[in-house]
């Protein structure tokens, strides 16, 4: 027995059957085949988007970086392209260091420009993680501090040197001061940064098992930016060099800085290149030791 049902459009299910199956829509239609595509070939390890690399590859790279400029330099130099007034060779920058350390005003120079960093860069440490960390933790302290700051880091630290001059004199207060001014608002706000990334499952965590909000502050979120602080605290001791620098060009009796103003009074730019080396290698070595201690303080972050 065959049954015909009417719908309200007034179409039967026996007309509908005839008629078969309805039309798929125009764009499902319109579609066109996706092309067969070869399977991609690996990457080359070297040009892989954050995929490790050989440990003699990354070596290679390392000492390609530093052999080729030097060559550049070691060729410019032997062709005489660029008198030596103006570019000294490799060798006269070596003797010419070793001149000065052999005198001992190398190292005196060294010494002082390293106190200086110490206490400039070292205060502005002291004043911006605690402060940073407070905006970073309390959205009441990021109201009350980040505008003067934010405002404030965008003064180029050589500005002030005029009022420095006249508020502290020439002495080292003024070159000190110079180092806090030009270091101290970007560590705070890159502290502060660091801190606002902690996640906040931690602190609900740690709030549901009965943590007091001290307890929230020293334990979870100070240990999670710890390693946080360090890189930024390593970024900003390269700006606390240059800064230093610019420092010991006024009135400065003894420091690197003061070294290179000398040494260009009387073109003596092998001395001048001399200490440019130092000044990276102390650089370098500060940076690859504050490296090392964020690894150590880091590890359970990741």
């Amino acid at each position: 027995m065959k049954v015909t049902a009417v719908h309200g459009d007034g179409v039967t299910d026996t007309a509908r059957d005839a008629a078969g199956p309805a039309p798929a829509p125009a764009r499902a239609r319109d579609w066109p085949p996706l092309p067969r595509r070869p399977r991609p070939r690996p990457p080359w390890s070297l040009l892989a988007i954050r995929a490790p690399i050989p440990r003699a590859a990354r070596w290679t790279l390392t000492v390609l970086s530093l052999a080729i400029p030097l060559a550049a330099w070691i060729v410019i130099s032997a062709a005489g392209a660029v008198s030596a007034t103006f570019l000294p060779s490799p060798r006269a920058v070596l003797v010419a260091g070793v001149d000065m350390a052999g005198s001992g005003e190398l190292l005196a120079d060294l010494w002082a420009t390293t106190q200086r960093v110490l206490y400039g860069f070292g205060l502005a440490v002291l004043v911006s993680v605690p402060l940073g960390i407070v905006m970073g933790t309390f959205h009441a302290g990021r109201a009350a501090f980040e505008p003067l700051i934010g405002l404030l880091r965008y003064l180029p630290a050589s500005a002030f040197i005029p009022l420095l001059i006249i508020w502290l004199g020439l002495g080292e207060p003024s070159k000190i001061a110079l180092l806090f001014i030009g270091t101290v608002f970007f560590n705070t706000l890159m502290t502060a940064d660091v801190v606002r990334g902690v996640p906040r499952e931690l602190i609900n965590v740690s709030y549901t098992l009965g943590a007091r909000r001290g307890e929230v502050l020293r334990k979870v979120i100070v240990p999670h930016s710890l390693p946080g602080m360090i890189d930024a605290i390593r970024v900003n001791a390269a700006a606390a060099w240059n800064f230093v620098v610019v420092a010991e060009l006024i009135n400065a009796t003894a420091g690197l800085g003061h070294r290179i103003v000398r040494s260009q009074r009387f073109l003596q730019t092998d001395k001048i290149f001399a200490v440019l080396i130092v000044i990276a290698l102390v650089g370098v070595t500060i940076d690859v030791a504050l490296r090392l201690v964020r690894a150590r303080v880091g590890r359970w972050v990741g």
